[in-house]
Parts: structure tokens; C-alpha cells; sequence
């Protein structure tokens, strides 16, 4: 609406031609009381069109005050536009809602561009934590999210089983090996895994070579160990993701694509952009010289993109680093059609985000770009008491048991009530109550109370239609109680929210959405406890009943697309 006063202006000479109005917002103001949408269209465009914002903002205002739906404009400060849209334009957004279901707020925001989400990758040494359902869930929850608004998302796993850490997993697997076939391994050695999770792992190599590896000489059976316990481990892990509700699409190997020549690719790439030369690096911050020995190496001149300095791609023992063939996988990503890659990292690989978005850009030459969430850590706690977790010393506590203790919809929710950045207070007690402080449980109240009413109405008002068509043509006129309009407005924000959220990469403010959703919900609820003209069933009023009804169901299905979004089943009732 207000673009198409702007171009109005522009034909009609009172604007000069060729404005971009890309940066013009069109969004609810913080305060409420200054009306339902405010434009900063006059101070984006001032600038541009050579005048001073008000002398924008005085003709758009009129223009505005002719359009269908606006029941008010004012103007505020320099130039700012506060607009009042009339009821009938709120209810037809209800009528909207119930016509949609919970497609409400699909979007084609992201015109099918091709976005790789990548997340957990975690080495597969061991079964999840909490730790790592965090960005399982954060990744998970923005696929569905992207994919709500338009993107063509893949979602991704990508297998670290090309490392050092793998030949420690063969080494601990073996042992448990030796001790599933009766030997007294005694204390697990410092430095392997000490976790029971690999007795099931050594039972299974004993199954299938019986004695034949024990007592050989470690290179004759450190290949096969090392892919039985990955195939093992990520069997788990999988296990434990489909626990989740996590499903990905793709799960990609280190040691394949190295092994296929994909670091390789990456030198030729960078080697045809002059980009790789042989040279010496400073010694790294907090290191003496004489801590450190300057040598020649083939380095990649990140410096080139952003990066602090150039980095290495081979190891003073001749192979490649970490970081060669984390390049080698996102060349790959992109070669598989990746327009965006976003990667979900842990907390302790925040300092890799340079290098990483350097090469990206090197080796897409810009056609790609990499975006990176870092998780932080969570901190699992009963009661307020720490729960210790140690993956190496095999005491932590695993996604698997706090799955079955608080259920895989308490684990998605909570991990999305922060800001992905943010350290997240996870307690096993607190996501059980039946309280307003417990969102898992306010939200689902929510959805549960509304079925229950619509549950209610079919018993005590049969002759009211409750198909969501029959009811998006009713009487919705009847709907003019101040509140029943605020949640109006609250559940039109929906597709607004799913594209903001999804342009800025947060699912996180879905759930503060269902939040204050749940909240004007129940307030409303609560009003009609204290006042009985304002239930939602009124037997001996069927047109306002069904209006009602019709706010019901439309809060019903926006929650509902909010908690699939989130992977979590909206429930029908409370037990």
C-alpha cells in the first residue's frame, strides 16, 4: 500500500523518478498507541529525492488517507507515518487465516534461492549431548523456517571422520573388543574414550571377526576398526536425532571427499585466481619466537578476503589441515548447487568464522556466500543443581536420557527460547511445570484450550458450522471488543514475523511470538471468566458464537504453524 502511493507520487511528478524504495519499512511501531503501521518511507528517501523529509512525508500522508483500508494517518517527529487501519481490514485477515490452516504465512519470500543448512556434525566419537541437540534443533527449526518462506533448503550433516580423533575411537573400540572376548583390560587408557557406549560396539566386532584381530599389530586392524566404530556411531547417532524429530537429507564424509580428490579441487580453484603462494607466517599471538619454528608452507591468501592473515593448507608432516579440507567440503556445497551455506557451529569455533567466509568467497568467487551461527554452550541443570557432563571421561549425560526423562517437544521448545548466541539454562525440573514461566507449557495450554473450546461448541452449539471456510464467511462483524481485535492483529503478524525471522536467521522469535500469542489468548480467557458477556460460547447467541468460534480457530491454526515450524506436535489437550 504504501509502495503504491509512492509510485503514485512519482507519476504525478511529486516525486522525482528512479527512487529505490528497498529500504522503505512498513512495520508495526514498538508503541501500540501510535497506531498499527508506521513507514519510515520520508527519512529513507529524503536524502535521495533531494528533499527534506517532511516535504515526503505530507503528500504520502494524504495519499495514504484515500486509501480503502486506513481509518487514520498522523505524522510524527521529522517525518515518520503512523497509520490506523479500520476493523473490517483485520477481520478480513481472520477470514485469511481460517481459509489457510497452518499454511498460513508460507511465503515467497525466498523465490526457491538454494540455501545448505549444515548442522550438528559433530566427530562421531559418542552419542549426542544436550549440548549438541542445541544446534541440532536450531538447525532444524531454521530449515523449517527458510522452507516456510520460500528457500529450497537442504539440510546437512557433515561426518569429521578423516581426523586423529577417529584413530583414538579404533583404538578405544578395539580395547573394548579385546574386552569383549575375555581379557582384563583393566582402567581405560588416558587419552581413549572411556564411554560404556563402545562395549556394544566391541561386542559387534567380536561377532563379526571373532578372534582374529586380537594380538595383531595395530596397522593390520586400525582401517577396518576405525569404519566399523564410525558406521556404529553414526548408526547412534542417527538413532538419536530420529529420537529428535531430526531428519537431514544429506550426510557427507570427510575422508570420501578427500579421499576423491576434493582438496585437490581447491588448490586448482585458487591456484587459477592466484591465490595460493609458498611462505612463511608470523608466529601466532602468544607464542615466543624461539616457541616456534618460521618454515615454508602452502598458504592461501585469506588476507585477500577479509581474513587476519593467510593460512595454512598443508602440516609440517606434508598433510593437509583441518581447515584444507573444510574447504574441500564447502567448494563441494557449492558445486552441488549451494546460492547460501549456513553452518551451525559450536561455541568453541567462533574464531574459525573468518578464514572460513574468506574461502568461501575465494573459491565461489562471491557467487556463494557462508553464514554462521555459533551456538553457545548450555548448561544442564536438576533443580538448580549442575548436571556434570564429560564426554571424554565417559560420565555426561546424554540427548538419548533427557529424551526419555522431559520428551523430544520440552528438548526442540527450550532450545529455541535464546538467541542462538546466548548460554542457555536448561533444567530438567522447570520444563515440567504447568506454569506461565514454563513457555513449553503456556504455548501448548494455549492450542490445547482453544481445541477444547471448539470441542465444547460442537456439543453445546451443534447448529454452528465449524468448518474453517463456513467460518471465515460468518458473522466476524460481530467481533469489536478491543482485545478480541488486538489478537486479530497479533495472529495477522504471523507471515510478517516468518519472514523476518528467516531473513535474519532466528527461529528464536517464534517462540517469543507463541509467547505473547499464548499470552493474549489466555487474557482473553480470563476475561471471560470475570465477564460472561465475553465467553466464546454463548448458546443463545449463534452469530457471535460463531465469530468467536472463528477467532478460536484462527488462534489454533497460527500456533499450530508456529510449533510445526518448530517441530514440535501441537497437542489437543493437556494431561
Amino acid at each position: 500500500m504504501v509502495i503504491k502511493k509512492l509510485e503514485e507520487l512519482v507519476v504525478a511528478g511529486q516525486l522525482p523518478a528512479g527512487l529505490d524504495f528497498a529500504r522503505v519499512s512498513v512495520e508495526p511501531p514498538r508503541d501500540p498507541c501510535h497506531g498499527d503501521l508506521a513507514t519510515n518511507a520520508a527519512m529513507v528517501l529524503a536524502k535521495a529525492a533531494g528533499l527534506p523529509p517532511r516535504a515526503i512525508a505530507e503528500p504520502l500522508a494524504e495519499a495514504l488517507r484515500s486509501a480503502e483500508a486506513v481509518e487514520s494517518v498522523e505524522m510524527a517527529g521529522p517525518g515518520f507515518i503512523n497509520l490506523r487501519l479500520g476493523a473490517d481490514f483485520w477481520r478480513e485477515r481472520l477470514a485469511e487465516i481460517l481459509l489457510a490452516g497452518p499454511a498460513y504465512g508460507d511465503s515467497r519470500l525466498g523465490q526457491g534461492q538454494k540455501v545448505n543448512v549444515e548442522y550438528v556434525s559433530t566427530n562421531p566419537t559418542g552419542p549426542l549431548t544436550v549440548g549438541h541437540a542445541r544446534g541440532a534443533v536450531i538447525g532444524d527449526a531454521l530449515s523449517s523456517l527458510l522452507a516456510k518462506a520460500g528457500y529450497e533448503v537442504t539440510r546437512e550433516y557433515y561426518i569429521n571422520d578423516a581426523g586423529a580423533q577417529v584413530d583414538t575411537l579404533a583404538r578405544s573400540a578395539h580395547l573394548r573388543y579385546c574386552e569383549a572376548l575375555g581379557r582384563d583390560i583393566g582402567e581405560i587408557p588416558e587419552g581413549l574414550y572411556p564411554g560404556d557406549y563402545l562395549k556394544e560396539v566391541g561386542v559387534g566386532l567380536a561377532e563379526r571377526h571373532g578372534r582374529a584381530l586380537l594380538d595383531q599389530p595395530e596397522e593390520d586392524w586400525l582401517a577396518e576398526v576405525r569404519r566399523f566404530a564410525i558406521d556404529a556411531m553414526m548408526d547412534m547417532i542417527r538413532r538419536d536425532l530420529a529420537a529428535l524429530g531430526v531428519e537431514q537429507e544429506v550426510f557427507s564424509s570427510e575422508r570420501a571427499l578427500v579421499e576423491a580428490g576434493g582438496v585437490e579441487a581447491v588448490l586448482e580453484t585458487l591456484e587459477a585466481q592466484g591465490l595460493i603462494y609458498t611462505g612463511v607466517l608470523e608466529p601466532p599471538k602468544g607464542k615466543r619466537p624461539d616457541d616456534w619454528e618460521p618454515r615454508p608452507q602452502t598458504l592461501f591468501r585469506a588476507t585477500a578476503f577479509g581474513d587476519d592473515v593467510d593460512r595454512p593448507l598443508k602440516k609440517s608432516d606434508g598433510t593437509w589441515t583441518y581447515f584444507a579440507g573444510d574447504m574441500a567440503y564447502h567448494l563441494d556445497k557449492f558445486r552441488r548447487g549451494a546460492e547460501v551455506m549456513i553452518d551451525v557451529w559450536g561455541a568453541d569455533h567462533s574464531g574459525h568464522i573468518k578464514r572460513m567466509k574468506a574461502a568461501v568467497s575465494a573459491l565461489t568467487e562471491d557467487r556463494s556466500r557462508l553464514e554462521v551461527l555459533i551456538c553457545q554452550l548450555v548448561t544442564l541443570t536438576r533443580g538448580g543443581e549442575p548436571v556434570r557432563m564429560s564426554k571424554r571421561a565417559g560420565t555426561f549425560v546424554t540427548l538419548r536420557e533427557v529424551l526419555e526423562e522431559v520428551g523430544k517437544d520440552v528438548v526442540r521448545f527450550i532450545m529455541l527460547t535464546r538467541r542462538n548466541d546466548a548460554p542457555l539454562d536448561f533444567d530438567l525440573e522447570k520444563v515440567m511445570e504447568q506454569s506461565r514461566d514454563n513457555p513449553v507449557f503456556y504455548v501448548h495450554y494455549a492450542h490445547a484450550r482453544a481445541r477444547s473450546v471448539l470441542r465444547h461448541a460442537a456439543e453445546a452449539c451443534p447448529g454452528i458450522a465449524q468448518d474453517p471456510a463456513a467460518l471465515a464467511v460468518g458473522p466476524l462483524h460481530l467481533l469489536t471488543d478491543s482485545d478480541e481485535l488486538g489478537l486479530i492483529k497479533s495472529l495477522a503478524g504471523w507471515p510478517r514475523l516468518v519472514e523476518s525471522a528467516a531473513e535474519a536467521y532466528e527461529p528464536h522469535r517464534v517462540a517469543f511470538y507463541l509467547y505473547d500469542l499464548a499470552s493474549a489468548f489466555h487474557g482473553l480467557w480470563n476475561r471471560g471468566n470475570e465477564d460472561a458477556s465475553l465467553r466464546f460460547l454463548l448458546p443463545d447467541q449463534p452469530e457471535l458464537t460463531a465469530a468467536r468460534l472463528a477467532l478460536v480457530q484462527g488462534l489454533a491454526f497460527v500456533i499450530a504453524s508456529g510449533l510445526i515450524v518448530f517441530g514440535v506436535e501441537p497437542v489437543e489437550e493437556l494431561r
